[in-house]
């Protein structure tokens, strides 16, 4: 027992007007068959040595119960749920309207009812994919009202430019699934922390870093360090395109998080390029001494070459002419690179 409180008022224990300790007590209960231990709190009267729950203190101690029951076999606790709500801005009525619940679904989640399983899976997937909350947003827009919609939408929004670079991460990775062969990851796992790395690495070095040059430089970067040390740096894939090898996802990858380029038109508006930039605060946190070596000889090597030079040089290749049209380069051929 411990004393969170008191309030001098009268004492609905012994009918005399006192101090009445607001105390703490560790409850053990059964609820659907599980043993639950919760903390509770009640009235006490120290005169009489006896204990009171008050109407709100009953309502209290039974969602604390259901809460201790909800976190031992893995459910949201109502605080969870509220959160979840809390976080797109969204009352509890409406955002049973979105999930097509019942209007007083959400309330009684949040205040006395313990959720299924199933729809503890729907709150967890709206908390965790702002996406998919947009989707089911924007199809039960006619539920809402506009003001509340557009309310609901922002903050949808909002979620999900928060969570932008996970799901570039996400769809990386779903590509690089498909990849298991050790002679096209270079033996080597896909570390996106280091891509972003290898690529503020060589834009620090290199001045003009544009989008051909860039990925030449990453796959020669990878392919010396498998020849030095039987393992790539980054564990990127990558195609045998008409202009050289290109990582898979390369898209997605130059928009990830901690990556930065600008748009450069040359003569006339249609021309545009990518020039690399450093990113602001950048230090290298993952990469290896030998990794950051096998960078430098690229530096040095490729630096001061143009886009058209440095095709050439990628062309003429064993790995790139043994490895058919959009075929992925095998680090099988790293013997034959021309760099040692």
């Amino acid at each position: 027992m411990r004393k969170i409180g008191s309030e001098k008022k009268l004492c609905l224990i012994c009918m005399e007007e006192h101090d009445v300790d607001i105390i703490a007590v560790v409850d053990d209960e059964t609820f659907k068959g599980e043993e639950v231990s919760f903390s509770a709190t009640y009235e006490y009267c120290r005169d009489v040595d006896e204990c009171l729950e008050t109407e709100e203190m009953i309502k209290a101690n039974s969602l604390a119960m259901k809460d201790a029951y909800r976190e031992k076999v893995g459910l949201l606790k109502s605080s969870d749920i509220i959160a979840i709500r809390d976080k797109y801005g969204i009352s509890q009525k409406d955002f049973s309207e979105v999930l097509d619940w019942g209007k007083a679904t959400i309330t009684r989640y949040e205040n006395h009812q313990v959720q299924d399983r199933a729809h503890d899976d729907v709150l967890r997937k709206i908390d965790s994919d702002p996406k998919w909350f947009l989707e089911m947003l924007k199809r039960s827009k006619g539920k809402l009202t506009d003001k509340a919609f557009t309310k609901y939408h922002h903050e949808a929004r909002t979620q999900y430019k928060r969570k932008e670079n996970q799901y570039l991460i996400d769809s990386i990775s779903a590509v690089y699934a498909d990849y298991e062969d050790e002679m096209a990851t270079g033996c080597t796992e896909l570390n996106l922390i280091k891509v972003v790395e290898m690529i503020n690495y060589l834009a620090t070095k290199v001045s003009s870093l544009h989008k051909v040059k860039l990925m030449k430089m990453l796959w020669y970067s990878d392919v010396l360090h498998f020849k030095r040390n039987n393992a790539a740096i980054s564990g990127l894939v990558y195609s045998a395109l008409r202009m050289g090898a290109v990582p898979k996802a390369y898209d997605q990858i130059v928009s990830l998080e901690g990556v930065t380029f600008d748009t450069v038109n040359y003569g006339d508006s249609e021309s545009i390029a990518y020039r690399f930039q450093p990113t602001s605060g950048f230090q290298i946190r993952e990469l290896k001494q030998s990794e950051l070596e096998a960078l430098d000889t690229i530096i040095s090597t490729f630096g001061n070459l143009n886009t058209s030079e440095i095709v050439r040089r990628m062309h003429a290749e064993v790995a790139y002419k043994s490895t058919p049209s959009d075929g992925v380069l095998s680090f099988e051929f790293a013997k034959q690179l021309s760099i040692d």
